[in-house]
């Protein structure tokens, strides 16, 4: 059923996530990073926010990783761990 509601324009874009609450956020040298999993096909996407305000100003980079997991608690650990890593790599790079 959902293969038909994505074939007629019921269901969301491959691309967009659904809207998720935030399951756990932590700060990171100066940045707080937000794991924000989603249900996708009964397993929990790797998904989150990393934020940081710059002159004044939230900039936001949002993250989803094709890893899954049965347990929400894996996936929350996941994307906490791709957050810090994006602004280990990046840094502040990543809103530009």
């Amino acid at each position: 059923m959902s293969f038909l509601k994505r074939l007629f324009g019921g269901g969301g874009g491959a691309t967009e996530a659904p809207a998720s609450a935030v399951a756990k956020e932590i700060e990171y040298k100066g940045f707080s990073v937000k794991a924000t999993p989603y249900k996708e096909e009964g397993q929990f996407q790797t998904c989150g926010v990393v934020s940081k305000e710059i002159d004044g100003v939230v900039k936001e980079h949002k993250f989803i990783r094709a890893d899954r997991f049965a347990a929400l608690d894996d996936a929350v650990e996941v994307s906490l761990t791709k957050g810090r890593q994006l602004v280990d790599e990046q840094g502040e790079r990543m809103f530009g």
